[in-house]
């Protein structure tokens, strides 16, 4: 049966569609355009659209993206009516591609348009998910390539994911992949990690990004700092579990170094170990633990929260080059 399959993907001349998310990259995306535009010529038997998503760009990157598609008709636009983060903008475009399988990558150029075929090889042989890991990247700052392998080995070991450091938002989606995206519902929402918890078929491909030539990163410090947060709360209860342990162990350790303080006040040495010292042990380590599980239980019931409002996951001000132009929320 599967190898039926990979004959049978091999045997249509599939349309694929390159989604690319778009924050204030107006030099990028003329530059990204055009090293497409050489990688569709030489793919045949394959008819490439790109669905750009404009994710409340505050410079003209609307502009170059309305001129684009005026000129060529592949290209689609989602113009978003604010700024709805990278996750949703990703989500948005798969959402609105009608495909046989979609390519998600940067507007930044650090995602080499040129691997795309090696992605459609791999997927014409079978895969479902064809993920790509990122061996290096010039100009790297220390801080992110050990905050990204301590982030990856956290989920490894809090969550059933199996998730491979240093992968990237690059990969091409199978057809299936994306009906089963578009049945999740969640807000709070970690793209990557949510076609890694779906378990199809997946392969990597290695690739060497470039330092980024123009504009600014999208994700500061603080932006990927939250990012590590949602995924490990949305996809792990090892915060929750971990605090109820802590909690034993504290309640335990400080009821026995209670027992011994009172034990030596009684009958040792009443001045070795004042009142006011063993109300003082206790309290410390009594209010640590609470303020510490209230601080993560508030993580968890804010994500609550803010599925239970179940607000639209986006709102488009414009589409453009779609045939039905309807949010597709």
């Amino acid at each position: 049966m599967f190898e039926d399959r990979c004959n049978s993907v091999a045997a249509i001349a599939a349309d694929i569609s390159i989604v690319i998310p778009v924050h204030c990259e107006e030099e990028n995306i003329p530059v990204l355009y055009q090293r497409l535009e050489r990688v569709a010529a030489s793919l045949s038997d394959i008819r490439l659209e790109y669905i750009f998503v404009n994710d409340g760009s505050r410079d003209n990157s609307i502009s170059v993206l309305r001129q684009l598609a005026r000129a060529d008709s592949k290209v689609k636009v989602i113009d978003f009516s604010r700024n709805f983060g990278k996750e949703v903008a990703l989500t948005a475009g798969c959402q609105a591609a009608r495909t046989e399988a979609v390519i998600c990558m940067d507007a930044d150029l650090q995602h080499p348009p040129e691997l795309i075929p090696r992605l459609i090889d791999e997927w014409r042989r079978g895969a479902e998910v064809v993920a790509t890991i990122r061996t290096g990247m010039d100009d790297q700052p220390l801080m992110r390539r050990l905050g990204s392998q301590v982030f990856y080995w956290l989920m490894r070991k809090m969550s059933n994911l199996d998730m491979i450091s240093q992968t990237t938002d690059f990969r091409l989606l199978d057809k299936k992949v994306l009906e089963a995206l578009r049945t999740i519902t969640e807000h709070e929402r970690i793209f990557r990690g949510v076609i890694d918890w779906m378990g199809f078929k997946k392969v990597y491909v290695e690739f060497h990004a470039v330092a980024r030539k123009e504009g600014a990163p999208a994700y500061s410090y603080a932006k990927l700092w939250r990012l590590a947060v949602s995924s490990i709360t949305a996809f792990s209860m090892w915060p929750l579990r971990t605090t109820g342990y802590l909690g034993v162990l504290i309640t335990t350790s400080s009821g026995l170094l209670l027992a011994w303080m009172l034990g030596n006040y009684a009958f040792v040495d009443s001045k070795f170990y004042t009142p006011l010292a063993i109300v003082v042990v206790i309290n410390t380590f009594l209010i640590g633990i609470v303020l510490m599980a209230i601080g993560l239980v508030a993580l968890y019931v804010g994500t609550i929260h803010t599925e239970v409002v179940n607000r639209p996951l986006y709102i488009v001000r414009e589409w453009l080059n779609f045939e039905e132009k309807t949010n597709r929320q």
